[in-house]
């Protein structure tokens, strides 16, 4: 059996959420297990149904064809027990930049009134959850005759058990009067839209410009979760500005998030959660450090190939970078590095790796605007190593008086030990692309395949596997999928609403007015990519312009692999540049480095990054070369 150490865990499940009260600790643990258990259940059994339905068809020639029907069931459920997993942790994607800014005590009273502006969402929403209940019904799965309301009965489950855990967290941390003036707030808003209705219709779709601009800007600013941001800025405006029915929201938040390709979302964060226990990662890391580590710079170049290779089967920058960092920095310290030159060489390359397969991104691209996933995951690789190429030459430009002289080369026995223990990670990403191109599994099947094989070949090749620690990883990987596709479909509303009013077609019209080449729709498309990517991430970033911009770099004869690659790769930028971008703090916070201490060094990097975004974008053959 081979040794590989034990990597850090990922998540701190829960550390910033208030304790409950001890009159309510039997609630919150009741919260806890119908919701944990029941959503590591659901996503063991879409596991087991997605790899052996990918069996039964390959190996015995004999597809499941009932199976879509049970995994569509599972899936919206498993995202609802996330959401609500994740909003009792505390781990919904929000921005924190301005509520960090403010005092200890308006920053808790920013905290109330998002657990007070989700009860509401709830409240008014309710009534239409249970009424698309009932018409769905009336709808019944094709082989198995399952009635859809089953499925649909997920939503107004986690509809629930959102208001009860914002409850609860009001029990934690609220004071009366910040409540009281909470209410107070709501009411007057309230009252001033409902007044407001007439002038508001006579705007036209000016009128969105207060419901998706100033509400939704000022949600994000308190630190109200981004899915309750577009959730609530889209219920105000069907509510003071539209006549449509809520019934329509609750449609289209369902259909943009059920989507069975967004099924990769969760099997590829888990897979991403194994790799980091299984010790592939680590494996990995060692060899390509036993090549190059005693060039100038060369553990600097293993980080960059580390990060390239472990992106191509995890899926989740945050777990990339928690699997390398560690490995990596305390030999990369002792040598002399200074730790902010780490970050920021850590928090580039994931920029980088943003478009290596499997992408989570790319997968909401092809799932959202049916763009083939299998061709943006083979459209990504190239373009990815012309950023990593780039990276090199900004290390190698800050490494050149590097003192080598206490760096030896790894001798030759140490090479292949240390290959001979990386074979088993090495194999998994051929594995992972191979069964996509041959057609064994489907772009979201393969990530079943590959978490099987971790699971089979981590314990028997690497010491240290512990399965123990599978069902937490589990409930995180619901949690942070439930965050996710829970963004998707509330984005997905508002989208719908941007739609129907028309200015979508108002935003086509004013873009080519102003644009009248390839050349100027992509600088437009890149600057416009980068600025949300840092706010917003990538994510609700696609769903909301992505339906509006594609069609128009069609029009312009821009294929849409290679625009899909470069709006990822400037959102990537865009999410780990500071002072905005999340990514940059999710490194900082893995490496335990002062974000000041790294914001400067982050710049050439950034530079270069942004150097190769253009190159790639002149350069079409990088996406489509291999196609």
């Amino acid at each position: 059996m081979l040794n590989a150490s034990e990597n850090i865990s990922l998540h701190g499940a829960g550390n910033d959420a208030p304790p409950v009260p001890v009159r309510f600790r039997q609630i919150d643990i009741a919260l806890r297990w119908i919701t944990e258990l029941p959503a590591a259940i659901v996503l063991l059994g879409e596991i087991v149904l997605d790899f052996w339905g990918v069996v039964s068809r390959y190996a015995f020639n004999h597809p499941l064809d009932w199976a879509d029907e049970i995994t569509e069931i599972g899936f919206i459920w498993m995202i609802m027990l996330g959401s609500v997993i994740a909003l009792r942790r505390n781990e919904h994607m929000r921005m924190t930049a301005l509520v960090n800014m403010a005092s200890p005590r308006l920053r808790a009273f920013f905290e109330t009134l998002s657990s007070l502006i989700i009860i509401l969402f709830v409240g008014v929403m309710i009534g239409p959850v249970f009424g698309y209940i009932e018409l769905q019904a009336q709808v019944s799965t094709a082989t198995l005759g399952i009635p859809d309301g089953i499925r649909i009965a997920a939503i107004p489950y986690g509809f629930i058990l959102f208001c009860l855990t914002a409850l609860l967290q009001l029990s934690a941390r609220a004071e009366i009067k910040h409540v009281l003036v909470g209410i107070v707030i709501g009411v007057v808003i309230t009252a001033v839209l409902f007044l407001a209705k007439p002038p508001l219709a006579a705007m036209g779709n000016y009128n969105l410009f207060v419901f998706f601009i100033v509400l939704f800007l000022c949600a994000i600013a308190m630190g109200l979760p981004i899915a309750f941001c577009f959730g609530i800025s889209t219920v105000a405006y069907l509510s003071f500005a539209s006549a449509s029915p809520y019934l329509i929201f609750v449609n289209r938040m369902e259909e943009g998030m059920s989507s069975l390709l967004l099924l990769a979302v969760p099997l590829f964060v888990f897979l991403g959660y194994i790799l980091q226990i299984s010790g592939f990662a680590r494996a990995l890391v060692d060899f390509v450090a036993s090549l190059v580590g005693h060039l100038r710079g060369g553990l600097y170049y293993v980080l960059l190939a580390a990060m390239y290779l472990v992106s191509g089967i995890s899926g989740s920058k945050a777990a990339d970078m928690a699997a390398v960092a560690p490995a990596l920095f305390p030999e990369m310290k002792k040598r002399g590095s200074e730790p902010g030159e780490l970050i920021a060489v850590l928090a580039s390359s994931s920029a980088m790796s943003e478009t290596i397969p499997p992408s989570i991104v790319l997968i909401v691209i092809g799932a959202a605007l049916e763009v083939p996933i299998g061709s943006l995951f083979s459209g990504g690789l190239v373009p990815a190593l012309v950023c990593a190429f780039a990276l090199v030459i900004m290390v190698r430009i800050k490494v050149r008086k590097d003192d080598l002289g206490h760096i030896k080369r790894a001798p030759v026995q140490q090479v292949l030990k240390s290959f001979t223990i990386a074979i088993p990670a090495l194999i998994l990403p051929f594995l992972v692309r191979s069964a996509v191109i041959e057609g064994v599994a489907t772009p979201t099947e393969v990530s079943t395949v590959a978490a099987v094989y971790t699971l089979i070949v981590g314990p028997l090749m690497y010491r240290g596997f512990e399965w123990r620690r599978i069902y937490p990883l589990m409930v995180d990987t619901v949690a942070l999928s439930g965050a996710i596709l829970l963004i998707i479909g509330m984005a997905t509303t508002m989208g719908w609403a941007l739609t129907f009013s028309g200015f979508s077609n108002q935003l086509t019209a004013a873009i080519r007015a102003v644009v009248h080449s390839k050349l100027e729709f992509m600088a437009l498309s890149i600057v416009l990519f980068a600025v949300l990517g840092s706010l917003l991430e990538g994510i609700p970033v696609i769903i909301l312009f992505g339906p509006l911009l594609f069609p128009i770099a069609q029009s312009l004869g821009i294929d849409e692999i290679h625009y899909a690659i470069v709006v990822v790769i400037a959102m990537g930028i865009g999410l780990h540049a500071p002072p905005l971008g999340i990514g940059f703090y999710t490194a900082c916070a893995i490496g335990r480095v002062p974000p000041e201490q790294a914001m400067p060094r982050m710049w050439p990097y950034i530079a270069a990054l942004i150097l190769a975004l253009i190159l790639i974008a002149a350069v079409p053959w990088f996406t489509t070369g291999f196609l």
